[in-house]
């Protein structure tokens, strides 16, 4: 196991987070005294400045969420293939001799957290966003067994994209427009990855049994979607989930160990949002 003994999480804004909570739980759990975590406000134009100043001797590795995903990746020594496909680095691990390495565990997370709720395979899915974590989605799709999968979208540009990234991956991207992410539910899986607030209208249209819906956030919960896909009995999973499962690949990455406990990681979170 690793004698580095700190970690952090970098982002802007970065007060929200519950990183610190999952990990410090995580870290007391796994009985590593010593250890810290700490969140920092680091913005795009100050992240070389940033790590430029840290004494990578003491420093285990960093989470990175907006808007550092992609900037982070100049400025690393080694990229993992799958942080690579998706072009978002969450994990830097600062390593013994001296590198620092990106990885991705959004995409092994929101696997992980599936199979959790016993979605072990799909064949066709949904997307809502087309954004960083749209991209962790379509990747984990993949990993899934997705051979298709519609991303609904505003953006041409965002559209192309995801075909781009659908190519690489081995899935067929259809796209379709925004305004039409209600009939998105109709598939046996939708991953939604939008802001707070731009699924709501789409509460009042889905379709009368709706398939599962994995919605990344997790402040606050439930959103409008979830809680009508939940009233029709679909299966639904939030933020924390996901959060929750990629932290605890992060902190075997951190301590070259075993994956955080996830009961503990969970009830940390739990308890977080508790109080907001």
């Amino acid at each position: 196991m690793t004698s580095k003994h700190r970690a952090a999480v970098l982002g802007s804004p970065i007060a929200h987070s519950l990183s610190p909570d999952l990990h410090r739980a995580a870290f007391a759990a796994l009985g590593l005294t010593g250890w810290t975590y700490e969140r920092f406000e680091v913005d795009e134009a100050g992240l070389p400045g940033f790590l430029a100043g840290l004494d990578e001797a003491e420093w285990a590795g960093l989470s990175l969420t907006m808007p550092l995903k992609r900037a982070i990746i100049p400025l690393l020594d080694e990229v993992g293939d799958t942080a690579r496909a998706v072009e978002a680095v969450n994990t830097v691990v600062f390593t013994a001799d001296g590198r620092r390495t990106g990885h991705n565990t959004d995409v092994p997370g929101l696997v992980n957290a599936l199979r959790e709720r016993g979605i072990g395979e799909v064949a066709t899915a949904a997307v809502l966003g087309a954004g960083a974590t749209a991209a962790s989605a379509l990747a984990a799709l993949a990993r899934l067994g997705a051979h298709e999968v519609t991303v609904y979208v505003r953006s041409p540009e965002r559209a192309r994209e995801m075909a781009v990234l659908g190519e690489r991956l081995g899935v067929a991207v259809r796209t379709a427009d925004w305004a039409l992410g209600a009939e998105a539910l109709a598939h046996p899986l939708t991953v939604s990855t939008t802001p707070a607030g731009a699924t709501d209208g789409f509460a009042d249209a889905l379709p009368a049994a709706p398939g599962a819906l994995f919605d990344v956030l997790y402040h606050p919960w439930p959103t409008r979607l979830a809680a009508a896909c939940a009233d029709r009995g679909a299966t639904v999973l939030g933020g924390l989930d996901l959060l929750v499962h990629q932290a605890v690949l992060q902190d075997e990455l951190f301590t070259g160990g075993t994956p955080g406990p996830l009961a503990a990681v969970r009830a940390a979170g739990e308890a977080a949002l508790a109080t907001r």
